[in-house]
This record gives C-alpha cells, sequence and structure tokens, in this order.
C-alpha cells in the first residue's frame, strides 16, 4: 500500500513538473540571451572550450541528456525495431531526399544575401544526431526505432553531406569535418549506448529490474532534464549579444527555417498517420525529418565562408529557433496521440 502512494507520488510531482516544462525553457532562453548580451565573456570562454571542432560544455551537456533515453532501451526492442525498415526508410527520404531542395527552395526564396542562402541550405542538409534523441524520449516516441534511424542517419552523413552541399551550393568541393562528425556519433551514440547497456545489465543484475524502472529511471531523467536546461543557457549564451543587438536580422534568417520545420513536421507526422503507424513510430520519424545538426553545419560554413560570415551567422541562428519548435512537436504528438493505432508489443 505505502509502495502504491510513492508511486502515486512520483506521478503527481512528474507530472506537475512536464506542466510547466515550457516554462523552465523560456526562462533558460532568456538566461541565455541574458547573459549573452551583458556578459559576453561567459559565452566566448565556454565557446572556445572545444575538442577538435566539438565544444567541450555542449558535448558533456548533451551526453547526460542522451545517456537518460537509451538506457531504458532493450536490446531485444532493437532487434524487433530493425525488423521495420519502413519508418527508417520514411526517414532517410525526409532527410536526405526532401529536406536539402525544399530548404534550398525556402532560402533562394526568401533571402537575398547569397552567404545567408548558404548558411540556410547547410542547416538543411545535416539530420540531427544528438538532441533529437530527447526529443523523442520527451515525446515518448519508440526509442529502439529512434536510436536505429538516428544511427544510420549519422552514419550517412560521412557519405552523403559533401556531395550534396556541393549540388545545393554550387561550389566544387565541400570541406567535410570528418573529425567533428566521428567525435558526434561516438559522443551522442556509441559512448551512451555503450554506457546505458552496460549499467542497465550492471544495476539489474544488482538492484533488481522493479528498482532499476522505479528509482533510477526516474533520477537519471531528472540529470538529463538538469543538463537540457544548461545546453539552453549556454547555447543561447554564445549569440546573445548578437541576437538581443539585431532582432530584425534574426527573424529574417529564422523565416526559411522555420517555413522549413513546418513543411517537414506536416509531411512527416501526416505520412505516419494515414500509413497507419503507431504514434510512437510516427513522432519518430517526424522528429528525426525535421531536425538539424548545427554543430556539422557551423563548421562548414565557418571553414568555408569565415567565422564572421554570414554564412556561419545563418547556421547559429536556424538551431535557437528549433528548440522551442521541437517542445510544440511535442506538445502536438502528446496531444493528438490518441487518434493513432496503438503500438503492437
Amino acid at each position: 500500500m505505502k509502495q502504491e502512494e510513492n508511486s502515486r507520488k512520483k506521478e503527481v510531482s512528474l507530472g506537475i513538473f512536464e506542466r510547466y516544462l515550457t516554462l523552465w525553457i523560456a526562462v533558460c532562453i532568456v538566461a541565455g540571451l541574458l547573459v549573452g548580451r551583458f556578459l559576453p565573456q561567459f559565452g566566448q570562454f565556454m565557446d572556445s572550450l572545444k575538442f577538435g571542432q566539438l565544444s567541450i560544455p555542449i558535448g558533456i551537456l548533451l551526453f547526460f541528456m542522451m545517456y537518460p533515453t537509451v538506457v531504458g532501451i532493450r536490446f531485444g526492442d532493437i532487434k524487433k525495431a530493425a525488423k521495420r525498415p519502413k519508418p527508417l526508410l520514411a526517414t532517410l527520404v525526409a532527410n536526405w531526399l526532401i529536406a536539402p531542395p525544399l530548404m534550398t527552395l525556402f532560402a533562394n526564396l526568401m533571402l537575398f544575401d547569397p552567404l545567408h542562402k548558404a548558411g540556410v541550405i547547410l542547416l538543411g542538409l545535416s539530420p540531427c544526431t544528438a538532441m533529437v534523441m530527447w526529443w523523442m524520449f520527451l515525446a515518448k516516441g519508440d526509442m529502439a526505432q529512434g536510436l536505429i534511424n538516428t544511427a544510420i542517419n549519422a552514419l550517412l552523413m560521412l557519405f552523403l553531406y559533401a556531395p550534396l552541399a556541393a549540388l545545393y551550393l554550387g561550389v566544387s568541393s565541400i570541406p567535410v569535418p570528418w573529425d567533428l562528425i566521428a567525435i558526434s556519433v561516438f559522443v551522442f551514440i556509441a559512448l551512451p549506448v555503450a554506457s546505458g547497456a552496460i549499467s542497465r545489465k550492471l544495476i539489474i543484475d544488482k538492484r533488481g529490474e522493479e528498482w532499476f524502472t522505479n528509482s533510477y529511471i526516474p533520477t537519471v531523467g531528472k540529470v538529463s532534464i538538469i543538463a537540457l536546461l544548461t545546453t539552453l543557457v549556454v547555447l543561447f549564451s554564445f549569440e546573445g549579444e548578437i541576437i538581443l543587438n539585431n532582432p530584425l536580422l534574426v527573424a529574417y534568417l529564422a523565416a526559411p527555417n522555420l517555413l522549413h520545420y513546418a513543411t517537414m513536421i506536416t509531411l512527416t507526422y501526416l505520412l505516419g498517420y494515414f500509413a497507419g503507424w503507431a504514434y510512437e513510430t510516427a513522432i519518430d520519424t517526424t522528429i528525426i525529418g525535421s531536425s538539424s545538426h548545427f554543430e556539422v553545419a557551423i563548421a562548414v560554413a565557418t571553414t568555408l565562408y569565415g567565422i564572421g560570415s554570414g554564412a556561419a551567422l545563418a547556421t547559429v541562428i536556424g538551431p535557437l529557433m528549433e528548440v522551442p519548435l521541437m517542445l510544440s512537436v511535442v506538445k502536438l504528438g502528446l496531444h493528438t496521440r490518441k487518434y493513432f493505432p496503438r503500438k503492437k508489443h
């Protein structure tokens, strides 16, 4: 009886937090912008801490966001997800065949500066392989399917990013940040998955599955939330001064990104609905198919056009719009999942 009461208290506490998650995210975004505006040295210092081209603070924080999303995944679930190729195929089509020409179209229609266009196009070419897992976790998606889709996308970036960027930018060659992609795959996929699988087995063997599910998972879930909120403060502090000093420029560069996100979200979510997929599968496809890997886009834009170029600025502004958008997708999914078929176990 006492155990049921404690479980109920945990559910109520979680519900209260989820209800105000949007507020906490908004507060952290504003805090990051203010820090970047009035204490730019903080953002500059954090941005200077890099291993290769990967931000060390962001890398550490994203790891602590990723780990809780994969530690609960069973190996059997991954094997089942691997037998469903259609969601993976839909994700690959969305990310590599639809998103690049669509973003190129919107960039050419809505922007005038060639460098701004280039930065926006680079964002459209880079599917997310990091924070995307956290959004799927928050939206209660199929984490095993999401892990497979994300991992395949990460590997395909090694082969498709450069030729597609050259094609849509109209340049002869693209300097691919191999080290950044490799480090990203290791830090955001391989390391969390390996840590999750090992710690899951050790903890269950020692404390039992009930303790793992009822005590450990909620605890690391709180860690992931703290990591997310801290990530937002750090991320927005990088460009807080530019954003607050040039709001019209930010809105101008955000316009094609917003239209691109809205179009991809609509296409992928409706695909899942009309294909008769379970909600968990549909929301995975939508989140992966509409997000971007901003670290790679920023690295390529900086190498090609320079750190202070309009292209580099456009790649920085884009992902800042993605956070509230992905949160909106999460809320949309949770409010409409009742219209999808139930997941088959």
